[in-house]
């Protein structure tokens, strides 16, 4: 790649300087771009700009563009950009980008002063003085308030991307402008000298910027910065790629336009008015991606070559279906209908694979689609402003389901939570299911009847308990499929279940759970902080009042702002009871006694049999107390971590727990410890209670002799069960949570293997939880 510049053979840049309303090639021509090349020279001018806002809407007010544009190159009159140039280059470049997708005076006009309240001193009053509160709002959402770092300041860009998703949530054009700033920073992206700054700037594109073009149907703006992205991110991966597809360049340049002109011939020969042909090659990073995720060579894969039939009708798309179909060896299971059921960004198309005809014997991909759609596929949302007035195209944006459902993430997540629950919402493939009076839901692959209570609404997903998929009922844990009809079964006084999170794949599901559980735990410590400090006061004899406890609060250096968060860090033991007494009645302070002379106890006698008393982990101070998590269920054979707990000695967890998240902050807690060879007992016989506890998730039928086949199967294989607990019951089946001691990992794999193979078990899980 030269000095950034992306990859021009997936999409024509976005800008169409001739007026034209359609991106579609004219009949008979072929749709191949030749590499574009360095950077043009920045330019201050706006006058390509204005001629182009004339263009497309003739009754726009140039004044306010013109005004911005005096504005933005006075506050910006002293500041250059890392290459040299003046700054009011890259806002000029960004409102070139807007003019290029047709938008309204006031994205412009945002675009050229998005940076003024960051970088000079001009507030928000002032843009609002001058331009109205309308494009001040806009140019305020866009702002950069802080410089976002993905791995040295995961809170600042959470915040940053919380005040972008509010703001977008009030006005689509936020994001629009977002996206053009963040594509010419790209474009520009080689002229930062600090190699980590442009990992951190194209990581963060590829994670949050790119998805985001991608919800809103922009392909050629998410695309390009896909391209632009993988250079920095895996420079000698995209050179590779780049060599082959130049190679493929000068060996099936003729054969492009040979199946060019013979889809244009089938479709002719069948009565098919064809609007055009075009033929391209799939961006450097989509193949990248597709051979990671398949685990193929380069050579293996049979869609690189991909060709777009462009007709005038929605009817004239299934007819062209038709034809190719008839000519070509069709690939089973690549066609896919995205006119009847759009993708959620408004993407429609008919998607087919096909073999072309001997000697070539090439697989193909074939996109069939209207002028309009295809419009609307290159780029997206901003396509509405051409299609429709602009009110109605804003008013549409508005009712983009994701943007609510990234708001419901943001009111339960916690800043910590919030990316992450943001990426599950943005990057996954959906799959299609029905309400039981045919609403369509869309949910990311993978999943389960509670994502699609939660998106069908918030208070279904928080009292749903059980769900009947295609009229049959099933675990809550099922995967849905495309075309399911799910219907849902609530009660009154049902309530999210921890065990939940495991399995859901939504970020709004998981953010909404995690915010119960939350409130539920926080309830707990309230309740056992408030027993403490209770107990605490009357062991003083002194009054334990909310009034004591509030003048307590002030100024005594209790790190609490309120009684609750008193009660709460009580609870959890941040804050010791006794060290709350102390601050309301400081007269209480004293020596700590000196400690009372215990009797002489006689030595430790060894146990029966020879017993050692050796700890069974290695790397722990002698003496030291161990617990085990309940959590994961640390068994030896796993690989695991000591985390140190002030008090309590060492929590054993394996280093696959998910609540070892929560210690990130305190590294100097961790220890690294593994299992001594003597923690397997070979002997089933040694057990006698002191195995260790494995804890298995079992879905059986619900049949009178099941739970008695589930103990039989598992003390068959020597195990203990040490409890047993439903914690779903249905008419067809039920789920269990059992705890059995075995001595290692490969002892409750082998029990786990025998449930799996008893007649009423269903599906049987390691549980973490």
């Amino acid at each position: 790649m030269t000095g950034g510049a992306p990859d021009p053979w997936r999409a024509a840049p976005p800008p169409r300087p001739d007026g034209a309303t359609s991106n579609a090639p004219p009949s008979g021509s072929v749709t191949i771009l030749p590499p574009r090349g360095p950077d043009t020279p920045a330019t201050t001018d706006i006058s390509t700009i204005l001629n182009r806002l004339r263009s497309y809407d003739p009754k726009a007010d140039i004044g306010i563009v013109e005004r911005a544009y005096a504005l933005a190159a006075e506050a910006h009159r002293e500041q250059k950009r890392d290459n040299g140039d003046p700054y009011i280059t890259h806002p000029v470049a960004v409102a070139e980008i807007l003019a290029g997708y047709r938008l309204d005076v006031g994205s412009i006009a945002t675009a050229l002063m998005h940076d003024v309240i960051e970088d000079t001193g001009i507030t928000r009053a002032e843009l609002e003085k001058k331009f109205g509160a309308e494009i001040a709002g806009l140019v305020d959402g866009v702002t950069k308030l802080t410089r976002l770092e993905l791995q040295s300041d995961r809170t600042k860009q959470a915040e940053n991307f919380r005040k972008l998703v509010l703001a977008m949530s009030k006005d689509i054009r936020v994001l629009l402008v977002k996206l053009a700033d963040r594509l010419h920073n790209m474009r520009t992206l080689h002229f930062v000298t600090q190699a980590p700054r442009r990992q951190r700037i194209a990581r963060e594109t590829m994670e949050i910027y790119a998805p985001l073009a991608e919800r809103i149907g922009m392909d050629a703006l998410k695309t390009e910065l896909q391209t632009l992205s993988f250079a920095q991110l895996e420079p000698e991966a995209y050179e590779t790629i780049q060599a082959r597809l130049n190679f493929l360049r000068g060996q099936g340049a003729d054969v492009i336009e040979e199946v060019r002109a013979e889809l244009a011939k089938v479709c002719g020969d069948c009565g098919i008015h064809v609007q055009g042909v075009s033929g391209r090659e799939k961006s450097p990073y989509s193949i990248w991606e597709k051979m990671q995720r398949r685990n193929v060579q380069f050579e293996q894969l049979s869609d690189i070559m991909a060709f777009r039939i462009i007709v005038p009708t929605r009817e004239a798309c299934y007819a062209a279906l038709g034809a190719v179909h008839a000519a070509y060896p069709v690939i089973a299971g690549r066609f896919k209908d995205y006119i009847s059921t759009p993708k959620p960004n408004g993407y429609q198309s008919l998607h087919t694979g096909v073999t072309l005809r001997e000697p070539r014997n090439q697989k193909i991909e074939v996109q069939i689609r209207t002028d309009e759609m295809h419009d609307i596929a290159e780029n997206g949302l901003a396509a509405h402003w051409i299609y429709k007035q602009h009110d109605a195209a804003a008013a549409e944006a508005q009712r983009f389901r994701w943007v609510q459902d990234l708001l419901e993430i943001l009111e339960n997540s916690s800043t910590d939570e919030f990316l992450e629950n943001t990426k599950l919402e943005l990057y996954q493939d959906q799959v299609f299911c029905f309400t039981p009076k045919g609403q369509l839901i869309q949910l990311p692959r993978g999943a389960t009847p509670v994502d699609f209570a939660y998106a069908v609404h918030s208070q279904v997903g928080d009292t749903c308990v059980g769900a009947k998929v295609n009229g049959r009922l099933m675990p809550l844990r099922h995967e849905l499929q495309n075309g399911d009809q799910v219907e849902i079964m609530t009660s009154r006084g049902g309530t999210p279940s921890p065990q939940w999170e495991r399995f859901v794949v939504t970020g709004k599901a998981r953010a909404r759970i995690r915010r119960y559980v939350l409130q539920q735990q926080r309830q707990q410590y309230r309740d056992a902080g408030k027993s403490a400090l209770a107990k605490a006061f009357r062991q003083e004899g002194v009054d334990g009042s909310e009034k004591v406890l509030e003048q307590a609060l002030k100024g005594q250096g209790l790190k609490a702002a309120t009684l609750d968060d008193l009660y709460t860090a009580v609870g959890n033991g941040n804050i010791g009871a006794r060290e709350v007494v102390t601050a309301a009645y400081p007269e209480l302070r004293q020596a700590p006694r000196a400690p009372r002379m215990m009797p002489s106890l006689p030595p430790r006698q060894p146990r029966p049999g020879g017993g050692s008393t050796k700890l069974p982990i290695s790397g722990l101070v002698a003496g030291m107390a161990i617990h085990y998590a309940g959590c994961c269920h640390p068994l030896p054979g796993d690989r695991i971590v000591g985390i140190v707990t002030t008090g309590k000695g060492v929590t054993i967890h394996t280093r696959e727990c998910p609540t070892l998240e929560s210690f990130a902050a305190t590294p100097e807690r961790f220890i690294d410890v593994e299992w001594e060879p003597g923690a397997f007992t070979a002997d089933p016989k040694q057990l006698k209670g002191e195995g260790h506890v494995g804890r298995i998730s079992v879905i059986a039928s619900n049949e009178t002799a099941a739970l008695a086949e589930i103990t039989n199967a598992v003390a068959k294989q020597d195990g203990a069960i040490a409890s047993l607990r439903v914690v779903n019951r249905q008419q067809d089946f039920f789920e269990a949570v059992v705890d059995v001691e075995v001595r290692d990992l490969g002892h409750l794999g082998r029990v786990i293997a025998a449930l799996r193979a008893a007649s009423v078990v269903h599906q049987v899980d390691r549980a973490r939880g």
